[in-house]
């Protein structure tokens, strides 16, 4: 196991990703909207809640105003559009293949 920069594992850091639920984003999120109005910094409030500064202003992007319950669905939408794109996707290469089929193109 390397030790180096990341999450804290034991004595032990590494540098494992871990996957936060749009719950736990809006939490954290909320979280650190209170440590911000008590005066502590950005950078301050990334190490407390484990995150880049990065990944904050990306959530802030994404989850902004959003509750617990909307970022839920918000993900299971997304998940939902994903899915749609892809049967799209695979009922117009289906089109094309028949219509070549059709036309003899073969």
């Amino acid at each position: 196991m390397l030790a180096v920069a990341g999450r804290k594992t034991g004595l032990i850091m590494t540098n494992t990703r871990k996957r936060h639920t749009p719950e736990q984003v809006v939490r954290k999120l909320g979280l650190a909207d209170r440590m911000l109005a008590d005066g502590a910094d950005v950078a301050a409030v990334c190490r407390e809640l484990g995150v880049s500064e990065q990944t904050y202003y990306r959530w802030r992007n994404q989850y902004g105003g959003l509750k617990a319950d909307d970022a839920r669905r918000l993900k299971e939408l997304e998940k939902q559009n994903a899915t749609l794109k892809r049967l799209l996707a695979e009922a117009e290469l289906e089109k094309a293949a028949l219509k070549e089929l059709a036309e003899g193109n073969f």
